[in-house]
């Protein structure tokens, strides 16, 4: 027969509350009547059901993460440290790919009222009801959902504008900025001002796409991208995707990079390698590990009702390799 709670109480001499108090790590219980209770449930090899005990504490030890896709490398860094960081804390990690579809993360927000959740991290490309997101813990990655949600993001203006300089200093004058914005208020909208600016800055016109692109569709955006602007001599492309993308297609047309062409990549998730021929890409890298661990951190100290400042900044590094001259 199974060691119960009440077989721990007797034999530690203390009532079962005490024992239940114990197990749960309640401060309220004096060290000499805790390590007895810890003696005794070694020696009787009593297993707690954790799963009990959340329940009574209207707890589950479970977040969730939201990403729009899992076929990324840069979510799937991000899903690996968060969990691995959520795990530190006892916590378990629910990963749901919103797929573009915006009914997936309201279902999230729902199960967070409900309770089956006790928070989640949003990387969306969607905006939400903002009393929805009020009553609910959770973060973000880069977006913005007002001054109840805090958010974790790299320093976009700085690293895209030095990126853009260096390109110039390189001897590019037709840079082209090739981008994916979210429909959603975002730092990512950051790397487009800062292009614009240092192009302006410099006397260089601006050849730019941005637009709300679902994930898949970059080769397309890229194409036409290179139809309408078929003189550049740099481009700036504003994640990994898009740069895959630039990448391959220049190959196609027969464009030469680095000596006809210059690509710079924001984002190094795919880890400084080229995507065919284990060339260096020229990147800004974000601090990915550095990003998902403050945000479970965050997010936990939100599920624990702590006041939390709104934006986190990362500086990003940035790297060069082959794809620059």
């Amino acid at each position: 027969m199974a060691t119960t709670i009440s077989d721990v109480a007797k034999h530690a001499g203390v009532g079962v509350g005490t024992v239940s108090r114990v197990i749960n790590d309640d401060k309220g219980v004096n060290e000499e009547t805790r390590e007895r209770v810890k003696r005794a449930i070694a020696e009787l090899g009593y297993r707690p059901n954790r799963m009990a005990s959340r329940l009574r504490r209207n707890e589950n030890k479970l977040i969730a993460l939201m990403v729009p896709v899992i076929d990324h490398p840069f979510f799937a860094k991000l899903a690996y440290y968060i969990e691995d960081e959520a795990d530190r804390f006892g916590y378990s990690l629910l990963l749901v790919s919103s797929q573009q579809r915006a009914w997936k993360e309201k279902n999230i927000l729902e199960c967070i009222k409900h309770r089956e959740v006790d928070g989640a991290v949003f990387v969306t490309h969607y905006d939400h009801d903002e009393e929805d997101l009020r009553a609910c813990p959770i973060v973000s990655l880069d977006r913005h959902f007002g001054a109840d949600v805090p958010y974790v993001t790299s320093d976009n203006y700085d690293s895209t504008y030095r990126a853009i300089e260096y390109l110039i200093e390189h001897g590019c004058r037709r840079i082209g900025y090739i981008g994916s914005k979210p429909i959603v208020a975002s730092e990512v909208m950051e790397r487009e001002r800062a292009y614009r600016d240092a192009v302006a800055r410099y006397g260089l016109d601006p050849c730019i796409v941005n637009a709300c692109i679902p994930h898949g569709d970059e080769w397309r955006v890229v194409s036409d991208f290179f139809r309408d602007y078929p003189a550049l001599d740099g481009v700036f492309a504003s994640g990994y995707s898009m740069a895959q993308a630039a990448y391959l297609r220049a190959e196609e047309l027969g464009i030469d990079i680095p000596g006809q062409l210059q690509l710079i990549a924001y984002d190094g998730s795919f880890g400084q390698w080229d995507f065919q021929k284990k060339r260096g890409v020229t990147c800004v890298e974000q601090p990915i590990e550095e990003m998902a661990r403050e945000l479970v951190r965050l997010l936990i100290a939100k599920i624990r009702g702590e006041t939390l400042e709104t934006r986190h900044v990362f500086p990003a590094r940035f790297l060069v390799g082959e794809t620059t001259r």
